[in-house]
């Protein structure tokens, strides 16, 4: 990791991993027995981006040698070259029941579940390859990375905390460790981190934490001043815009935030936060359909994410339909059972549907949880003895 040169997070996030996907080749062979002359001809369409040529190719290839695994993985990596990542996973996976140690065609198989927005699926098959290759900087960075999408930070921390006194001077991690610890909430060590990047000088990671760490203690003035500066010093660094609309948001500029948005859609369409915010923005504006959209995209980032199955079902709602709502908000109030927001909106629902007594219930909920926020708020008057 020393040696690797960290000056625009290059090697931190998957949408900058996927250009290397291997190409499996063997030796040149004297023998003229035509399996072999195709699968040659494969490799040398598909180094030359013959793409559509190197498919058909592998394919003739394997049609006669069905068990050669790096002509599966070869023609696995063609195909999510040209996005068609579902054919990509069919073909990795079947290479891996072939040879399921595999590192190197488990970690495309992993990139191609990223590149389709399945994040959890792409986490899953990294955290095999790490732990057959537990040195493999690059798996260990986009497992980060697919945490952080997810919104693990514990799993962050946990996979980079051990490799922090082994690699002291890798910005890339330091930048990981610092956001998972400033969104875990641990402000002091994650200061730590902020102070470890900016010994080499002014940079867009810096500010990016400084702006995370005034954001999430409220401070959105401080917090646009400086994630607008981590932007404009590096416009391709993972999550900057989003964060940086969600500063926005917080200050009244929905405009600008919704701009933010949608270049962080640009940078990476699978950023939670930038689909739930655009979401949220297009609903206000009273576009459902398109809302819809963007929210579902969160929720393939984040399956149980309550914030985008709630958004999803007040859509349903709205368009008045109840009866597909009505298990959703009922499986979510029970994941997530001081949702408030979840309840009142079951509660309506109940109601529209006649169902009184259980109105009646979930509005009970409503009036306890919103009595417990009001205590906790600050200036909130004990009850006298």
């Amino acid at each position: 990791m020393e040696k690797r040169k960290i000056q625009t997070m290059v090697a931190l996030c998957g949408w900058w991993l996927i250009a290397g996907f291997t190409i499996w080749a063997q030796p040149a062979k004297q023998a003229t027995n035509n399996p072999d002359r195709i699968f040659a001809r494969a490799v040398q369409l598909h180094q030359a981006g013959d793409l559509e040529n190197a498919i058909k190719e592998y394919q003739a290839f394997l049609a006669e040698r069905p068990e050669r695994t790096d002509a599966r993985s070869n023609l696995g990596a063609v195909l999510a070259r040209l996005g068609r990542f579902q054919e990509a996973i069919e073909q990795y996976n079947r290479a891996l029941l072939l040879d399921g140690r595999n590192p190197g065609i488990r970690f495309n198989l992993a990139v191609a579940y990223y590149k389709s927005a399945r994040i959890v699926l792409a986490s899953q098959e990294l955290e095999k390859v790490v732990a057959i290759q537990p040195e493999n900087p690059n798996a260990t960075l986009l497992l980060a990375d697919c945490y952080l999408q997810m919104g693990e930070y514990p799993k962050i921390i946990a996979l980079l905390t051990p490799l922090e006194a082994k690699y002291p001077q890798d910005k890339a991690l330091a930048y990981l460790l610092g956001t998972a610890l400033l969104r875990d909430k641990q402000a002091e060590k994650g200061q730590q981190q902020i102070e470890k990047i900016m010994r080499g000088g002014d940079s867009a990671e810096a500010h990016m934490l400084l702006g995370t760490t005034h954001l999430l203690s409220a401070d959105y003035a401080n917090a646009v001043k400086e994630l607008a500066e981590a932007a404009k010093l590096n416009p391709k660094l993972p999550t900057v815009h989003a964060f940086y609309g969600r500063a926005l948001t917080m200050t009244g500029n929905t405009d600008q935030a919704k701009e933010e948005f949608r270049l962080e859609l640009e940078n990476n369409p699978n950023d939670f936060d930038a689909n739930l915010q655009m979401g949220i923005i297009l609903k206000q504006d009273q576009n459902p359909d398109e809302a819809l959209k963007y929210f579902r995209r969160a929720l393939l980032v984040r399956p149980a994410e309550p914030n985008a199955r709630f958004y999803i079902e007040s859509i349903r709602v709205g368009q008045g339909k109840i009866a597909e709502a009505l298990p959703e908000l009922e499986q979510l109030v029970k994941d997530a059972p001081d949702f408030v927001e979840a309840h009142v909106m079951l509660a309506t629902v109940y109601y529209r549907l006649r169902r009184k007594a259980d109105g009646d219930r979930e509005q009970a909920i409503v009036n306890k949880l919103n009595a417990e926020r009001q205590a906790k708020q600050p200036g909130a008057q004990e009850k006298p003895e």
